[in-house]
């Protein structure tokens, strides 16, 4: 392995000495949030969905894996396994008033991939923070096993036609009937105001021209409302399900196993067919035979989350991402990026301009045509420039910029919930790497580290009992964020909110202490993003030596081409890792050439090897 060993000895960034106290804060802050608001052994007091308890902590894992102390790993597997434990019915756990237990076999069993995705994403980060765990090892293939149709007890794909067989699969199977509850939620929502984003109404078209208020309370329209939402919604797929890809590209990453990438491009070749055949649209439903509008009269739209819903471009557009993602590393295969492009592109062709200048795009589609005109997002073209670093993705998110009138791109918005799920602090991140916000790396910790404290004094103001807890029934804040940490560290955009697999440019893992992470002391910062280079700025800020290896891609998915340290003369380099030794406090500023996508990505660390080492066997799910 190439070793780079600094001797540069500059007085430590501000962004650097920030990232640090940003990283000690959060670390602090985590066991005060157990020990508040779970009990002995994990649960949490709070009662709600499981997909929404997983989130509370949701980063922690990843947080881990950047640098966070060491305790973190083990406190984010208490709180899954406690959490996973707690709603199985397996072990009696807690109910859902209407489904019953919402686990089965440790995973879910009555829920859709927008909420799957959501409560993955702490599962999907230990196989970044620690691949070698035999029992996720086992949780990876068994989950990907009830996915690709070779678990008998959850039978949710079809092969032949390369699609799931509803909306909604579950460790169970295939939910292929509705309920007048699910009915009514679904498409109306007049009591259930905050579940409207899921209202398929518009859906029955032209099934039904009208849905007069009270239905459901009458026996033989509920009755009949619900045979006809069971055929229009139940039977089929929707694009949502691509998400399913990071879940079987998981199980490839602790594997290798290679019907995981064979199922995964087989399930996106699938739905890239019927983009085609529909203009470039993506269809937002496919009947039991995967023919677009099948149980529709051959209308593309108004499918299950599709593209007459309220939030349609966010959950529809995510699983794009995550599936364009996938595929294009598991292949090296940037026509992957097409799933993704071409429904960016119905969007941004279909603009109109205010006329204050303003660019507007129609989120929706229906009976009306578009309709539904916003501002559109930047994290779903900061993904797909993430992961083409061509120029004319670049320009896309130029034209986005010079459309908008409403927004200072340089400010950063306040870090929380929304940040964290819509991506937002993207827009200060590329007005960085456009030379256009240079004090971004100074600003993102400052504002981070603010919302760390911020939430660490609400913690430790709470004088509430565990009994008072379970009576108010609130959310807890989660003191840990991820967000900046990952774009400033491993220089991309932060994992897709509901189920993406970890983004990165570089990684890093502490050589003495054998562990995935920035050794302690140790700030980093992406400083350059282009497509055959990257620039990595490595301070050591505290009195000891640190020795790290720095590596290509969040699965050593890319090569490195060669090294420059401080602007001196290049070394040829043809590997995925470098090993860089810091003495105290030094700093490196590396110039490293990349080949993108060029190696198979695997969750190994450096010194596993090609492949994940278990203790114990992890045999196929039969």
């Amino acid at each position: 392995m190439t070793t780079i060993t600094a001797t540069a000895t500059p007085s430590p960034p501000t962004w650097a000495l920030l990232q640090r106290q940003l990283i000690d804060a959060a670390g602090a802050a985590a066991p005060l949030m157990v020990k508040k608001y779970t009990e002995p052994g994990g649960v949490p007091y709070v009662a709600d969905n499981v997909d929404d308890l997983y989130e509370l902590f949701y980063n922690w894992g990843l947080f881990y894996a950047i640098g966070g102390r060491d305790e973190m790993l083990d406190w984010a597997l208490q709180e899954y396994n406690a959490i996973t434990r707690f709603f199985d019915d397996g072990h009696v756990g807690r109910v859902h008033s209407r489904t019953g237990p919402e686990i089965h076999n440790e995973y879910y069993n009555d829920t859709e991939w927008h909420h799957q995705g959501e409560g993955n994403m702490l599962f999907y980060d230990f196989g970044v923070a620690q691949p070698a765990i035999s029992e996720n090892v086992r949780r990876a293939r068994r989950f990907a096993a009830m996915f690709i149709g070779e678990d008998p007890e959850a039978p949710n794909y079809d092969a032949e036609h390369r699609i799931f067989r509803s909306p909604v699969q579950t460790s169970l199977g295939p939910q292929l009937e509705a309920d007048p509850h699910m009915a009514k939620m679904l498409l109306w929502g007049r009591d259930w105001e905050g579940m409207r984003y899921y209202g398929i109404r518009a859906s029955l078209h032209p099934m039904i021209d009208y849905l007069e208020d009270g239905w459901e309370k009458d026996p033989m329209r509920r009755q009949e409302i619900t045979e006809l939402f069971t055929k229009a919604v139940m039977h089929g797929d929707v694009p949502q399900s691509l998400a399913a890809t990071a879940l079987v590209t998981n199980a490839y990453l602790y594997t290798g196993d290679e019907k995981y990438r064979r199922w995964v491009l087989e399930y996106v070749d699938g739905w890239l067919e019927r983009l085609r055949r529909n203009d470039g649209i993506m269809p937002d439903n496919v009947g039991p035979t995967g023919e677009i509008g099948e149980q529709r009269q051959g209308q593309w739209w108004g499918g299950y989350y599709g593209w007459s819903t309220r939030f349609s471009p966010r959950i529809r557009l995510n699983s794009s991402i995550i599936a364009a993602e996938c595929a294009l590393m598991l292949t090296g295969d940037y026509g992957y990026l097409e799933l993704l492009r071409s429904q960016l592109l119905t969007h941004l062709d279909r603009a109109v301009t205010r006329e204050d200048g303003q660019l507007l795009v129609p989120f929706r589609y229906g009976a009306e045509g578009w309709h539904e005109y916003g501002r559109f997002r930047i994290v779903d073209l900061a993904h797909l420039w993430h992961a083409s670093m061509d120029p004319t993705d670049y320009e896309l998110i130029t034209r986005l910029r010079a459309g908008d009138r409403e927004r200072d791109w340089n400010v950063l918005e306040p870090f929380g919930e929304k940040n964290n799920r819509e991506g937002e602090s993207e827009y200060a991140r590329f007005q960085y790497y456009d030379g256009r916000n240079p004090d971004w790396p100074e600003q993102l910790m400052r504002a981070e580290l603010r919302y760390v404290e911020e939430a660490t004094a609400t913690i430790e103001a709470d004088d509430r009992s565990p009994d008072q807890l379970v009576e108010d029934n609130d959310e807890p804040p989660n003191p840990v964020v991820t967000k900046g940490l990952t774009q400033m560290t491993l220089g991309a955009p932060h994992s897709i909110y509901n189920g993406g697999l970890l983004r990165a440019t570089v990684r890093y893992f502490d050589v003495d202490a054998r562990r995935a992470g920035l050794p302690p002391d140790v700030a980093a910062l992406v400083y350059d993003l282009q497509a055959d280079k990257a620039g990595v700025e490595l301070v050591n800020t505290g009195p000891e030596s640190r020795t790290l290896i720095v590596q290509a891609g969040a699965f050593a998915e890319h090569s490195f081409t060669a090294v420059e340290l401080d602007g001196a003369a290049a070394q040829a380099v043809d590997a995925p890792h470098l090993k860089v030794q810091l003495p105290p406090a030094t700093s490196a500023r590396l110039d490293l050439g990349l080949r993108r996508f060029a190696r198979t990505p695997t969750y190994a660390f450096p010194w596993h090897g090609d492949r994940v080492p278990v203790a114990l066997p992890s045999p196929d799910f039969a």
